[in-house]
């Protein structure tokens, strides 16, 4: 664990949440993605769901779990270890038409050193005056979904919680609803989830009485409360299921997710919408093991030169399956191919109560 990158981090937190209320990337660790397969994948996986993840990627499709019961879990770290995401989730079915799932969710940077009491009122360094504290974003997913009368036609939804606090200096509460529908027709699959889909709000608070000082003194605007407003997003996909014959099988996926927060850096930018590319395939062996690969944050990179080129984050995954546990592992990143460390992803699905 470095100190200076994680003071640093909180820094920017800090100043970034004293903005206005929209703010175009908010709650972007509700964005990273869940499970080594899904993120081996490029995070193209929305359509062919049938486990407990569905609950974070489509609700919709929690009606095909495969067990009555099913929890998972990933842990990963970024930024060298400085940052921790952690996932866990548990999906049941309440009947033949029906499931559900809660999704638990959690973004930490620990063990962050507090200097503000550093010093004493005579100048003096006393560092048993340095405590600790955590700067983490935490979210609650209660998901629901149901059959249509439609063959192969699902809907489903997610209600969020979202707490997020940054020691005893700041924290945010906020709520708000995803809404989602997939479709099955032979080999081809479809699904649509509307993220965010009446905006999602998170009220900030902040502790000005232990920020108040170091604020004058550097300069800096001291913080008001305020309110964040996350703005709709659609993400649609499309893949088809192909069996090379009795013992191998592929499956490639490919997403589209439009913002409409204005003009982002992504693969097609307006100043209405943007649309970002995802791309994944997976292969199988009797429905046992599985290779994954994947494409995504596909950016126009220019330079001072006037030149541009391309970039995009590629990932690699696999996967073992054996009755009802399902381990996944997954090489990816948050950025491009050169931007940041690799991640090395391990995620676990387990189903109880299997079916008659």
């Amino acid at each position: 664990m470095k100190i200076p990158q994680k003071i640093g981090l909180v820094c920017l937190l800090l100043v970034s949440l004293s903005g206005h209320s929209q703010v175009k990337y908010v709650n972007e660790f509700l964005n990273l993605g869940v499970g080594a397969r899904a993120l081996g994948m490029g995070s193209a996986q929305i359509t062919n769901l049938s486990d407990v993840t569905a609950g974070y990627w489509a609700p919709s499709s929690l009606v095909h779990i495969e067990d009555n019961i099913e929890v998972g879990y990933m842990h990963n770290e970024y930024f060298a270890g400085i940052a921790a995401y952690d996932y866990g989730a548990l999906a049941f079915q309440i009947d033949d038409q029906s499931s559900a799932a809660i999704t638990f969710l959690r973004f930490g940077v620990d063990d962050i050193p507090n200097t503000l009491e550093l010093v004493d009122a005579n100048g003096n360094f006393n560092y048993d005056r340095i405590t600790t504290f955590s700067s983490t974003d935490n979210a609650v997913l209660l998901s629901y979904a149901r059959k249509l009368k439609i063959p192969g036609l699902s809907v489903g939804g997610n209600a969020k919680i979202i707490y997020r606090k940054v020691g005893d200096f700041a924290s945010a509460i906020g709520f708000g609803l995803d809404a989602s529908a997939t479709y099955n027709k032979e080999k081809w699959k479809f699904a649509a989830i509307a993220r965010d889909v009446t905006s999602t709000f998170s009220a900030w608070r902040y502790n000005t009485e232990d920020l108040e000082d170091v604020f004058l003194q550097t300069g800096n605007e001291i913080p008001e409360n305020s309110l964040e407003v996350a703005l709709p997003r659609l993400i649609t996909g499309a893949g088809y299921d192909y069996a090379i014959n009795e013992e191998f099988g592929i499956y490639p996926e490919a997403n589209l997710e439009l913002t409409f927060d204005g003009k982002r850096n992504v693969l097609i930018g307006t100043d209405v919408f943007s649309a970002d590319v995802r791309l994944g395939v997976e292969a199988d062996y009797k429905d046992m093991f599985f290779l994954r690969l994947g494409v995504q944050n596909i950016q126009k990179e220019s330079f001072i030169t006037g030149d541009s080129r391309y970039t995009f984050q590629p990932n690699l995954g696999v996967g073992f399956r054996f009755k009802k546990v399902a381990i996944d592992y997954a090489l990816s990143d948050i950025g491009n191919q050169s931007a940041a460390l690799y991640s090395n992803v391990f995620s676990i699905r387990v189903g109880l109560n299997k079916r008659n």
